[in-house]
């Protein structure tokens, strides 16, 4: 691991129901976009059927997954009640690690915490437990992650880069230089790093959905953000992941 580079790591085979890789795994990171797939998974929860949603909606939707969209999520996050939408995520998941922004960023999702292994329990639940059409609904565009997201920053890291289809990814990248306008200085409530840049890279490789891969991480003040796409993506490459491919 690079000299000041933090990460929390956990991959997880859903064939033999055991850990293939545990660094960190409890450490707290502020979750940047990874957040939406709790956004996503509140939203659809007590709906109904998933194929009955407003057009517009599903749009929406879309948009915040395959392509990481910062308005989708905060219409979302407002509509569905801000941090309301964390405490039932953790309630109903039975995630440990997890929590809302600081109480002085109520705003400000991607301040919310997150692990490693509460990640791998997030994509577990979807795949694992959720309503059919719920995680086609979310899993559809995970499957077809956009190269860019909407705020034009490049987004195939880490697992897109590592390892060859089939995947599904929910990436998140926060306190790079065109994102400072969001950032804010120092820990958060328990430590909780809000300064340092964070990028991250989770989601599913192999055929049949195999391994849960959760790979956060936080770099040194000023790390350029290819540098730091780099270094994640060659941390990925590292892990062992059964039936998957490396590329």
């Amino acid at each position: 691991m690079p000299t000041g580079v933090g990460a929390g790591v956990a991959v997880y085979d859903r064939d033999s129901g055991t850990f293939t890789e545990r660094l960190a795994p409890d450490a707290r990171f502020r979750s940047a976009s990874v957040v939406k797939l709790l956004i996503a998974l509140d939203h659809l929860w007590d709906r109904g059927p998933v194929d009955v949603l407003p057009p517009d909606d599903r749009t929406r939707l879309a948009a915040m997954l395959a392509s990481s969209d910062d308005n989708a999520a905060g219409h979302y996050w407002e509509r569905n009640g801000g941090t309301g939408v964390i405490t039932r995520m953790v309630s109903r998941l039975g995630l440990t690690g997890t929590s809302g922004p600081p109480p002085d960023f109520p705003g400000h999702w991607g301040f919310s915490a997150i692990t490693a292994a509460d990640t791998v329990r997030v994509w577990c639940h979807l795949l694992d437990e959720a309503p059919a059409a719920l995680r086609d609904a979310v899993l559809g565009p995970l499957r077809r992650a956009t190269r860019y997201g909407t705020d034009g920053f490049d987004q195939s890291f880490g697992i897109p880069s590592a390892f060859a289809r089939p995947w599904a990814v929910k990436q998140g990248w926060s306190g790079f230089p065109s994102a400072a306008a969001a950032r804010a200085k120092g820990a958060g409530r328990d430590g909780v790093d809000l300064d340092r840049p964070a990028l991250h890279t989770t989601g599913t490789v192999g055929a049949d959905d195999r391994v849960v891969v959760a790979v956060l991480t936080l770099h040194p003040p000023g790390t350029a953000y290819g540098a730091a796409c780099a270094v994640v993506t060659e941390l990925t490459r590292t892990l062992r992941a059964p039936g998957a491919v490396t590329s």
